[in-house]
């Protein structure tokens, strides 16, 4: 059981677990020095376990001895399977230890598995296409032929991954699976039409707070580091309330939600991102989103400082 640690209302500290600093971590931070919040930023990489590390027996570079009031995970940087289970596990153990993490380990974990994200999506009715996921070659292949006679295609995806690296539409003969780690991911290809598009909607806590269009790209595949283009969105009551309950199934308590619109125009949820970045759509909305997160994090996660801050600055929730 998580012991429950004080914290000091007058300067709590928050840890920005990140492999790199530049412009997302500098809002950060200025978003939580404007609210009387120390935070700096932490490399997983670099934190440890153990036991002889009293009284905790976790190690955070800056912190000393003591633990972070918060955590923030901005970036988890890749590596081996034991290097990232190892992270992981370092936030797993922050939040034995009482230490509010946003977002944690388990919802990072069930973001980062695209078939587990697709398994929680439909298990919570949230509309998302059709999904295959297993180790079998022979079915996978059974499943693209079934598709393509029914004048369907599919989308190849690899179970971990990022900013559309690696995705790839088969024709009839489903490819090695060697490039996929040996795991046939397979989803029914939705078509946004010429140009095409998607959406990313932010959800924070139980909001969906901003919204964008990524056009165009690398052919189908709309990503920003693909080349798409950024434009503003409007937030409809439909494409937030999916977006919400998409993210409320990954138990994430913020998510950048990636939707596309099915033949009928409705959204449907292709990914749910538990790491999100915000620089394209900052670019287009006038909404901060640094501290709308900020804010948040301070409200759910530190409720006595949050409030013992306000109290002191004469200020309410923003």
């Amino acid at each position: 059981m998580a012991r429950r640690r004080v914290v000091n209302p007058a300067t709590p500290r928050v840890a920005i677990m990140t492999d790199e600093t530049g412009w997302h971590t500098g809002r950060l931070k200025k978003a939580f020095r404007a609210r009387g919040v120390e935070a700096r930023c932490v490399d997983l990489a670099e934190c440890r376990i153990d036991t002889t590390w009293t009284p905790h027996g976790l190690a955070i570079p800056g912190f000393g001895r003591t633990l972070p009031d918060a955590v923030f995970v901005r970036g988890i940087a890749g590596g081996t399977f034991e290097q990232v289970t190892l992270r992981l596990g370092i936030l797993h153990a922050l939040r034995e230890s009482g230490v509010p993490v946003y977002n944690d380990a388990r919802a990072i974990e069930r973001s980062v598995d695209k078939s587990m994200t697709s398994f929680l999506l439909h298990r919570y009715g949230v509309p998302t296409p059709a999904t295959w996921a297993g180790e079998s070659a022979a079915h996978a292949q059974r499943v693209l032929m079934r598709e393509t006679a029914a004048g369907r295609q599919v989308v190849m995806k690899p179970l971990f991954g990022s900013q559309g690296k690696g995705l790839k539409k088969p024709g009839v003969r489903l490819p090695s699976l060697r490039r996929f780690s040996q795991v046939a991911y397979l989803q029914r290809f939705v078509d946004a039409g010429e140009p095409g598009f998607d959406w990313r909607v932010l959800v924070i806590g139980k909001q969906a707070v901003a919204a964008m269009k990524r056009v165009g790209g690398a052919g189908w595949i709309h990503n920003f580091a693909r080349g798409a283009h950024c434009e503003p969105a409007e937030l409809t009551p439909q494409l937030a309330q999916i977006a919400v309950r998409a993210t409320q199934a990954l138990g994430l308590d913020y998510a950048g939600v990636d939707l596309m619109p099915s033949r009928d125009g409705s959204p449907v949820v292709l990914e749910v991102n538990g790491v999100a970045a915000w620089r394209g759509l900052q670019s287009v909305t006038p909404v901060d989103i640094a501290a709308l997160l900020v804010d948040d994090l301070l409200a759910r996660k530190l409720p006595e400082s949050r409030g013992a801050l306000l109290l002191a600055s004469g200020d309410g929730p923003r």
